[in-house]
């Protein structure tokens, strides 16, 4: 089974004046059902995964009020859900990673923006940005402007955050805009607490259905040449509606300063980070009270230009902190400030860096850069003058501070190599790839285009392989200009998840279509173990879990709808392998780069998922040890007089278990291999061993915990012949 959140689901059945704590993704998740919303859907991806997983466990609970849960096979179908809101007063919320999310899902959005929506439309997108960031670094904001969505930027506070929520449904219909609420990872997991208010039932549901179909509006399709009417309502009514609703419900919060001749506008999710900079400086304190006045911008999109030049007005400097590239808001602001012909000085990429997220550090040094901007002015009053000089005189003393940390710190370490990610111990994905580095030793160096998902991690050492990674199941598409130009036939390689994301369309519908000549491998592990392991049409069914307790992989041959729908498209070259038998695999991979076969090859890896595999086994394991029942459990050593000490099955497999120690043989001046005791006994390091042709070191043994009568005679049978082939 995949994480439990029997906690946190417990955590949204709570009423109104009981206390909510947890982690603010959790804290969004209550308050859509707070705000009576009618359906949700999604495709998980981090820092947002949590939202659909919780909300997917508790579907016995959600379904007592009526609220629908679909986990999408794409954001692209999440995005499409929206469409119950067009017509219909109901409220639903959809949820997905971004950027790379946000552009999977662009064309069903982009097409509901333009035609709008009756009922509170809420996208909730995890804004992986910055240095915690697994994706390309890009921003939403740049959808939400060429697209006139209206886009929620909290504040981190759970109260504030539940709160947006329903404030997001409300901006959504009072401007027939849909509306993103983005979350920064920091934001996703800021702990807290916030007063519950009770769950409500949404009015038209699954358990209270619509009097019947919308009648026909053609002017509410996105097609010419309603879209042409569709764009002029964005900015003659979409937009002003959605301001009007800004100012008058106080979205955006203003938090007075006593030195009002400077003032700061910060995106809302940036606010706590900019709170610690200006305390590190002396402009505020530990209770969030600061010296000079912010205009917290909880809405980004649209901006409110009454409100901006009202912020601005009569300052000596406005700084606006906005994290990331190009400096929309702060080329939007400059133009309200140019219209409204007020020439208060605008700070901004100038003083703070232009790209990168922004931490205390770069906040620090820019609020420094903005003191000494402010403290040649000649007019400024004496009192404000001594405190710009003494937080000049904190900031360059807790930056030099910080780089001496840094320094020290290095000094202590000396050169830390570099530590990327990788796969899991004993991850059925890693003996494909070692079986792929030998079969290159032989037939030769392949093309080979890689995908999102775990099997990324063979980017790296010691595997290094991979060209190219250009989307989620998106490899064989991209392996299709490259085939041609190639003397070797290409390699493709995805999941399971990104073959039902993504693949199954974009890459194997086009190969088969063009009679492309190219490989593709996918990576069977039985979940979307890239986005935390949630199931897929392709999980092996509960029963099936039971029955194959300890199978590393079998398990998953009980499920062929991969392998089905393959052979129903037309595929005529297909092969099944187990992903930890390192020879037939290296086998097929030869058979399919030498075949006379011309078309598309598809070889399946099936292996579950090590993580997964776990968490089935070890309870299972532990409630037979607490009833004295026996358990077998597997691990491999290394003979360290056999070692030779070349560590070739070390550069072949890559596992964190498989390391180096000490030999204890005086004439062995190289250290030797060992197995450490985490250990899962996939069987690797022997598979390579033979199939590579490897020293012969390598040993399985079996430990057995509460032994029967017959395991207990086998140890004394197998003592006593050791001691008689024992010298003496």
């Amino acid at each position: 089974m995949e994480r439990s959140f029997t906690r946190e689901v417990e955590m949204l059945k709570r009423g109104s004046g009981e206390v909510f704590h947890g982690e603010g993704i959790l804290a969004i998740t209550k308050g859509l059902l707070e705000a009576g919303v009618a359906y949700v859907g999604g495709y998980q991806g981090a820092p947002v995964s949590h939202l659909l997983d919780v909300l997917v466990q508790a579907s016995e609970f959600l379904g007592e009020l009526g609220v629908y849960v679909e986990a999408c096979s794409n954001e692209a179908s999440a995005a499409a859900l929206l469409a119950a809101s067009i017509h219909y007063p109901v409220r639903g919320a959809v949820t997905w990673k971004s950027v790379v999310g946000t552009n999977v899902a662009s064309d069903a959005l982009s097409n509901l923006a333009s035609a709008g929506v009756t009922g509170g439309a809420l996208i909730i997108v995890g804004e992986d940005y910055g240095e915690g960031a697994s994706v390309i670094q890009e921003r939403t904001l740049a959808f939400a402007l060429k697209s006139s969505v209206c886009l929620l930027d909290p504040r981190p506070d759970l109260g504030l955050m539940a709160r947006m929520v329903e404030s997001g449904f409300e901006l959504s219909e009072a401007s027939s805009l849909p509306v993103i609420m983005q979350l920064r990872i920091r934001a996703c997991h800021v702990r807290g607490q916030f007063l519950c208010r009770d769950n409500v039932a949404p009015l038209n549901s699954a358990l209270h259905h619509l009097e019947g179909p919308a009648p026909f509006d053609y002017a509410r399709l996105s097609h010419p040449p309603a879209t042409f009417r569709q764009e002029k309502q964005k900015s003659d009514l979409r937009l002003p509606n959605a301001r009007r609703f800004i100012v008058e419900h106080e979205l955006n919060e203003l938090i007075d300063g006593p030195r009002t001749e400077v003032g700061l506008i910060v995106q809302g999710g940036l606010y706590n980070t900019l709170m610690r900079a200006l305390r590190e400086v002396g402009l505020a304190d530990l209770y969030g009270d600061s010296e000079f006045p912010i205009l917290v911008l909880n809405v980004t999109c649209p901006l409110v230009p009454e409100q901006i030049a009202a912020f601005a007005e009569d300052r000596k400097a406005v700084l606006v902190i906005e994290e990331g590239q190009p400096e929309f808001l702060e080329h939007e602001i400059g133009s309200i400030l140019r219209r409204a012909a007020i020439d208060t000085p605008l700070y901004g990429k100038d003083l703070l860096a232009m790209a990168g997220e922004y931490t205390v550090e770069v906040l620090v040094a820019g609020i420094a850069a903005l003191v000494e901007q402010v403290k040649e002015k000649p007019a400024n009053p004496q009192a404000l003058g001594a405190l710009l000089e003494h937080s000049s005189q904190l900031a360059s003393r807790w930056l030099e501070s910080n780089r001496e940390r840094r320094h020290g710190a290095a000094l202590r370490l000396g050169t830390v190599p570099p530590r990327p990610p990788g796969f899991c111990i004993g991850c059925p994905e890693r003996p494909v790839f070692a079986a792929l580095k030998l079969v290159q030793a032989k037939i030769g160096p392949i093309h080979i285009a890689a995908d999102i998902g775990c099997h990324a991690f063979a980017t790296f050492e010691p595997f290094s392989s991979g060209h190219s990674i250009l989307g989620y199941g998106m490899s064989l598409a991209s392996a299709a200009a490259v085939a041609p130009l190639m003397r070797q036939r290409t390699l493709a390689i995805m999941g399971d998840g990104g073959f039902w994301h993504n693949g199954l369309l974009s890459g194997v519908q086009s190969a088969l279509f063009n009679r492309d000549d190219v490989v593709l491998l996918i990576l069977k592990n039985g979940y979307t173990s890239a986005t935390g392991t949630q199931e897929i049409i392709s999980s092996p069914e509960d029963e099936v879990r039971e029955i194959a307790r300890a199978q590393p992989a079998g398990m998953l041959a009980h499920n062929r709808t991969i392998e089905t729908t393959l052979e129903g498209m037309g595929l005529k070259w297909l092969e099944t392998v187990h992903t930890y038998d390192v020879e037939k695999m290296m086998a097929t991979l030869t058979e399919a780069f030498t075949t006379d076969f011309k078309g598309l090859k598809v070889i399946i890896g099936e292996g579950e998922c090590q993580l997964e595999r776990q968490r089935r086994i070890r309870p299972s394991d532990a409630r037979r040890l607490a009833k004295g029942k026996r358990v077998v459990r597997v691990k491999y050593g290394v003979d360290e007089d056999v070692c030779s000490g070349d560590h070739s099955c070390m550069r072949l497999s890559g596992c964190p278990t498989l390391t180096l120690k000490d030999s204890h043989d005086g004439l062995k001046v190289d250290p030797v291999v060992t197995v450490e005791d985490g250990c899962v006994g996939c069987g690797l390091c022997g598979a390579n061993a033979h199939a590579a042709t490897l020293c012969p070191s390598f040993y399985r043994a079996e430990v057995i915990q509460n032994p029967g009568w017959r395991d207990r005679i086998m140890a004394s049978v197998r003592a006593g012949v050791l001691r008689l082939v024992q010298p003496a």
